[in-house]
């Protein structure tokens, strides 16, 4: 992984000195230019969501190999295979904890703030056509297992479809490690190939700020700021509640970690910035894994838990869809009484896996929640369709956080966190 410090520190040197050339700055300024014109020339505005489609897709390109890669060849390198077992086991045993805790805290603060209470909406009345093509997308928990292993793993490289290309990097990793000697010479030339692409994406990164803007004045442009007052209280109470998760429960967890969340936070913030405008955690997935071994973390465990948590531990989408299921029935008059509500939080741990990384997807599996349930009305997604855009930013900032750390976490759970790498790569960023 020397080329890929080695690109690192040359981008901090080129940026190093001046506000003007931090990535972090430079995202901000075009999130900030994005707002403002799709607020004043909306018109304008909305066919810039082009300039955000082409940052993502030019991530996309990098992404599935990336992934592939950086698992592959960290579990080629473990020196047990019961090491991948035991890391294996860690991780589902933390995403399934932290995503519970998102969804209880969702349905706690659901409950006590009431953000749907008193619009008095009549499902009959809702016009369903503009959901009807996120209904169709739900699939069912079997699908999901099957999708898991791909018919064709070279059409799901071309997909871009993650699950898949994970499952089989794994394998192809068990592949490598079983077959050490024989396989040293692949492994070595898979590393390269990941040290090229982690440059390529360095280059990629110019292009953020630029992407930013367009998605962000296409979303203000399109829907407009105005529609955030109809369902402000919702909107705030999302906020709101992934803030809490964020500096209480992740900050417990680096508490325990013997971190503080503050200066990680800190750390990450570029990173932070391009998910605020891009709303897409996959975006960063890369410069997450670069940094994460660079402050201290294993390179197996980065490889195994990153790309995992993007659709395993969706922290931030958890805690939007508790609060939408409560939304739509406190909105529709749906009565839902403790065990109802129980029996929901059991179908939101499985709906909720796989709705991060992707703008939108989480709405999909709000459908998939509503539809399988048959307590409230499907027809009540159509009230958040105008201002779900707007949640985007707060379930993505807060699911890329979360998997940050997880990886952190489990670094240190495995005893394999090394505490002078993590001090020194946060002195050299405060130098920036």
């Amino acid at each position: 992984m020397t080329v890929i410090s080695e690109s690192a520190g040359e981008i901090k040197q080129a940026r190093k000195g001046s506000l003007f050339g931090s990535l972090y700055f430079q995202v901000l300024i075009g999130v900030t230019a994005g707002i403002l014109v799709g607020w004043l020339f909306p018109s304008v505005a909305v066919p810039l969501k082009s300039l955000g489609d082409f940052f993502i897709r030019c991530v996309k390109m990098l992404l599935v190999p990336i992934v592939f890669a950086t698992i592959a060849v960290g579990i080629a390198r473990m020196t047990d295979i019961k090491e991948l077992g035991r890391v294996g086991i860690k991780t589902i045993l933390y995403f399934e904890l932290a995503s519970t805790a998102a969804l209880i805290i969702g349905m706690i603060v659901g409950n006590v703030f009431a953000p749907g209470a008193g619009l008095n909406v009549d499902p009959a009345t809702i016009d369903t056509k503009s959901i009807a093509g996120f209904s169709k997308s739900a699939t069912s928990i079997f699908d999901s297992i099957f999708h898991l292993v791909p018919d064709n793993i070279v059409r799901a490289f071309s997909n871009g479809d993650i699950l898949p290309v994970l499952v089989f990097a794994v394998l192809f990793g068990i592949g490598l490690s079983l077959h050490r000697k024989a396989t040293q010479h692949a492994v070595d030339a898979l590393d390269g190939v990941l040290s090229a692409l982690f440059g390529v994406m360095a280059m990629v990164m110019w292009l953020a700020p630029i992407g930013a803007f367009g998605a962000m004045a296409f979303t203000v442009g399109k829907y407009g700021l105005g529609s955030l007052l109809s369902l402000a209280k919702l909107v705030a109470c999302v906020y709101g509640t992934s803030i809490l998760f964020v500096l209480v429960v992740l900050g417990g967890i680096a508490k325990l970690c013997k971190i503080q969340i503050l200066p990680f936070l800190r750390f990450i913030r570029a990173e932070i910035a391009v998910v605020l405008g891009t709303c897409s955690s996959e975006s960063v997935l890369p410069q997450l894994i670069e940094k994460l071994e660079r402050c201290g973390c294993p390179k197996p465990i980065v490889g195994l838990v990153m790309p995992a948590g993007i659709t395993f531990n969706p922290d931030g989408s958890a805690i939007y869809l508790s609060l939408a299921v409560i939304f739509i029935a406190q909105a529709t008059n749906t009565p839902l009484d403790l065990i109802q509500q129980l029996g929901l939080l059991a179908v939101l741990l499985l709906t909720s896996k796989g709705s991060a990384g992707v703008a939108g997807a989480a709405f999909i599996a709000l459908a998939a929640t509503l539809s399988t349930t048959n307590a409230i009305p499907v027809a009540g997604l159509a009230l958040l369709l105008g201002v779900d855009r707007f949640m985007n930013e707060a379930r993505a900032v807060t699911n890329t956080i979360g998997n940050a750390l997880a990886t952190v976490a489990i670094s240190v759970w495995e005893g394999g966190f090394d505490r002078q790498a993590y001090e020194r790569a946060l002195a050299e960023d405060r130098q920036l």
